[in-house]
């Protein structure tokens, strides 16, 4: 698909790292699937990744995490990051 900031080049398969801050919760999935637009940067998730973001996001919320920092994992969908 062409970017559509600066819609000048095609995006191209790659990862991004997607932040969410939610009611005192800040979720950081590192590796989460995505097209990244090779002049200007823009990423782009899809609906179905999103989603499974989106349902990480109100765990988080729902079991009063203040940080959280995870791995996208295509196989088992998101997983904690161990540091």
């Amino acid at each position: 698909m062409t970017c559509m900031i600066c819609q000048l080049a095609e995006t191209q398969t790659g990862t991004a790292t997607v932040t969410l801050e939610r009611e005192g919760a800040t979720l950081v999935v590192k590796g989460v699937p995505a097209h990244v637009c090779p002049n200007c940067g823009e990423e782009y998730v899809d609906s179905e990744v999103s989603g499974r973001v989106f349902q990480m996001a109100e765990r988080a919320v729902r079991d009063n995490v203040t940080l959280e920092m995870l791995e996208y994992d295509d196989g088992l969908g998101l997983r904690t990051t161990t540091s």
